[in-house]
């Protein structure tokens, strides 16, 4: 498995396992011991968080699993994200969904997240969204004290457009390291508004959530989904893989931004296909095939 250097003190596998949907999988914590330990051997030593997973239970759940085996933990990143709030059983306090990425919430949040994962720090602390009433003084306030402090290594954002993450690192005495944005054979956005561009720019790789585009490739009836997935099946064939997925995540990994997907499946062949696409590789032709399918028009 290739690795990806984001800072002096962070490589993260160039695939990632996202618990978006732990809580979801209906599997005993054993049963998620064995799948995290076949992840470490795939060379999946990355893990994707958020405190808002699973209605604020997928951390704790993790944590859990962790504790069955605690020495599993020198061997893994830990990434989780902080600044959503939503309503919640879980969260009887809050009466709206809005974000806060007040210095309070930040700490707060990141000693939830350290309690719930059983451990002393995290490795990559994410902003989850932008904020439209984010103070960047008083999130770098937080950084600079979580950081101080040991408890997170690195941050970086999710979601930030370039001009929202220049903000908050223009606040900084150490860089972002990373933005988790949307990044799939449907979903262009990043692609086309300089998000992408930016990254590349100034070296940041970029982590790709929902890289399967939530499965609407496979099943979706829209023209466009119709479009790509006769495009995916034709190259399959021209590239050999074994399925469309595969071809998907090749899009993505051969691009020049050293984009890094997250695998959000419970399923380890899934996890193992996503793996074995990192040996596959796209001619330009058929990436711009794929691309211009997506669009639906040449290339201008």
């Amino acid at each position: 498995m290739d690795r990806v250097q984001l800072s002096d003190n962070l490589d993260m596998s160039r695939i990632v396992h996202g618990h978006w949907r732990l809580a979801d999988w209906d599997m005993s914590k054993q049963e998620i011991l064995e799948l995290v330990e076949r992840c470490i051997e795939l060379g999946i030593t990355t893990f994707d968080h958020a405190d808002i997973y699973g209605d604020y239970k997928c951390e704790s759940l993790f944590g859990e699993v962790l504790s069955l085996k605690p020495e599993l933990r020198a061997n893994i990143e830990l990434v989780t994200k902080c600044g959503i709030k939503l309503i919640s059983k879980n969260r009887p306090e809050h009466k709206v969904k809005y974000y806060d990425t007040s210095k309070e919430h930040i700490i707060k949040s990141v000693e939830n997240s350290l309690r719930n994962f059983n451990t002393d720090y995290i490795d990559l602390l994410l902003i989850h969204r932008p904020d439209t009433f984010m103070d960047a003084d008083e999130v770098a306030e937080a950084f600079d004290q979580l950081k101080c402090q040991g408890k997170v290594l690195n941050f970086g954002v999710s979601n930030f457009k370039a001009h929202q993450f220049d903000l908050l690192n223009s606040r900084l005495d150490f860089p972002l390291v990373t933005n988790q944005i949307e990044l799939s054979v449907l979903a262009l956005e990043n692609f086309d508004d300089g998000t992408l561009d930016y990254c590349q720019e100034h070296r940041i790789s970029p982590m790709a959530w929902s890289p399967m585009a939530g499965g609407r490739v496979f099943t979706s009836e829209e023209k466009q989904a119709i479009r790509v997935r006769e495009t995916l099946e034709r190259i399959k064939s021209e590239v050999n893989a074994k399925s469309i997925s595969q071809v998907m995540y090749a899009w993505l990994l051969s691009h020049p931004a050293e984009i890094i997907p997250i695998v959000g499946s419970g399923k380890i062949k899934r996890i193992e296909s996503a793996v074995e696409a990192m040996e596959i590789e796209l001619t330009r032709e058929q990436w711009f095939e794929i691309l211009q399918s997506s669009m639906g028009h040449e290339v201008a």
